[in-house]
């Protein structure tokens, strides 16, 4: 068998099992926008049986022996070539996936779908008793998920790798230990400032079906393309790529508080706009993916806050807002309105909360997440436990469960270590809108004028295109000229804040 005959087949499977589980997630799609409540146990054993699938075709004993082939070839020469980048990542790929049974997997997937459906009704009841058996038996299947994995430390170790690839417990600690330091006293100084912001202004009444064409024109107005992707409404707010013509967002508004619903908004189009930004003629490998879900979320998080929060943006937009809610905005100028949508606030809610205060959240998660990972914290207790981290961290208590650790339903979905992925979408972010700036010039200036195109191309030709060419700190010093710099991230919200 010759290197290129080698390569075609493993490009050829590697396509089919992402057509496989682009299957599966047209069914989770479904599953959060609209199947019938009951539909729930079918489901599961649809997307249980599919993983199972998946699994198999992903560890066929023909991968390892094409990758063999492949990797002691001349078409490994060039590291960063696409067909090295494929063989590198498809390597890492097989050796992961065949640590793991076919019935941890097939499992996984079965409980995640059933505890999703109790999270949602628990949430709803604000009652975390509900929910509690279940998060037991999640930990459970990632702690089985780490010790098949292997790890260098800590458990929680193998558990990050899956979403942000060579990152570490002990290098996720320091990051968090740096914001830390910096966020906790910049929160309470704002907090209590003397400073009023009328943030009621935007409580008041915003009718659901414009906002939704308020936010399918801005959407489109960035570069999301309706004809490639599309724009729904769900319970948990996410975004999907079932294809490279098919990338599908779910949102949710409210009728009182418009703030919350356009960010969500902005933030899953940001994930869109990368998403469609991927080289299509590379789909199914590692070279039409992101490198990490910490750099997709740097799209989302740049989108919504250092574009979506600024001036420039709302200069263009607003005049369009206030005439679609002409009844609620007519009496708030544009500087009152840009105050109010960067008011600090600490608060219980995390898809609430403004970008000062966001990385706490995710910190305390951080640490609850690795604490009942390594058995130190039993479910029955999170209740109790998110309390105290609330006061101490944000100086706020939440008033229910519903407000409190029933707020995201990451861990009922099986996400074990995908939080810290937030934070470092926020560094990551940073540091690309400090370099497009650096590099475009006054973008502010630009967005007032109406033009973000020339922002979505700079992040196509830096970030984007590569796909997984480059891990994801290597893609940022590539893109940036710099690593890791969380302090491009407190010098901003200083900035902007102080």
């Amino acid at each position: 068998m010759t290197p290129e005959t080698a390569y075609t087949a493993l490009i050829r499977l590697a396509r089919e099992e992402s057509i496989l589980a682009s299957c599966s997630d047209v069914l989770e799609w479904d599953e959060e926008t609209f199947m019938p409540h009951d539909g729930v146990e079918h489901r599961a054993d649809q997307l249980a049986l599919l993983a199972g699938i998946t699994h198999d075709r992903g560890t066929n004993p023909r991968i390892d022996e094409y990758l063999a082939v492949v990797e002691q070839s001349n078409l490994m020469n060039d590291p960063d070539s696409p067909i090295a980048v494929n063989i590198r990542e498809l390597r890492h790929e097989y050796d992961r996936e065949r640590k793991l049974p076919r019935r941890l997997v097939e499992e996984g997937a079965r409980v995640a779908t059933r505890a999703s459906r109790v999270w949602a009704e628990a949430r709803e009841a604000a009652d975390f008793g509900r929910l509690a058996p279940w998060l037991d038996r999640i930990f459970a299947l990632a702690r089985e998920e780490a010790e098949a994995l292997g790890f260098a430390e800590v458990p929680y170790d193998a558990l990050l790798d899956h979403y942000e690839p060579g990152l570490t417990t002990r290098a996720a600690s320091s990051l968090f230990d740096t914001l830390r330091t910096e966020l906790v006293p910049l929160v309470a100084a704002l907090r209590d400032s003397p400073l009023e912001v009328p943030d009621h202004v935007l409580r008041r009444e915003f009718p659901v079906e414009r906002q939704k064409l308020f936010g399918e024109a801005v959407a489109q107005g960035l570069g999301f393309d309706l004809e490639r992707g599309r724009i729904d409404v769900a319970r948990h707010p996410f975004c999907t790529a079932l294809g490279p013509n098919d990338v599908r967002i779910a949102v949710r508004h409210h009728r009182r508080n418009f703030a919350f619903g356009f960010f969500i908004l902005l933030h899953e189009v940001g994930h869109g706009l990368y998403d469609q930004g991927l080289d299509p003629t590379h789909f199914g490998t590692p070279m039409g993916e992101a490198p990490s879900l910490g750099l997709h979320e740097s799209q989302s998080r740049l989108w919504e806050n250092q574009v979506g929060r600024s001036r420039g943006f709302w200069e263009h937009f607003y005049p369009r807002l206030r005439n679609v809610f002409h009844d609620s905005l007519h009496d708030v100028p544009l500087e009152t309105f840009v105050r109010v949508i960067n008011r600090v606030g600490p608060g219980s809610s995390r898809a609430r909360a403004d970008e000062v205060s966001y990385n706490l959240h995710i910190l305390i998660r951080f640490e609850l997440e690795q604490a009942m990972l390594a058995g130190d914290l039993a479910a029955v207790d999170l209740p109790a436990a998110w309390s105290d981290a609330y006061r101490k961290y944000l100086g706020v208590t939440p008033r229910n469960d519903a407000e409190g650790c029933l707020q995201d339903g990451h861990w009922a979905e099986g996400m074990i270590g995908y939080f810290p992925t937030y934070t470092l979408g926020n560094v990551y972010a940073a540091q690309l809108f400090e370099r497009a700036s650096a590099d475009l010039g006054d973008l502010d200036g630009r967005f007032a004028v109406g033009d973000f195109g020339s922002l979505l191309d700079w992040l196509r030709r830096q970030v984007h295109r590569h796909g997984r060419r480059y891990r994801a700190p290597e893609l940022i010093r590539q893109a940036t000229g710099e690593s890791l710099k969380p302090g491009a991230l407190l010098d901003a919200l200083r900035k902007r804040y102080r």
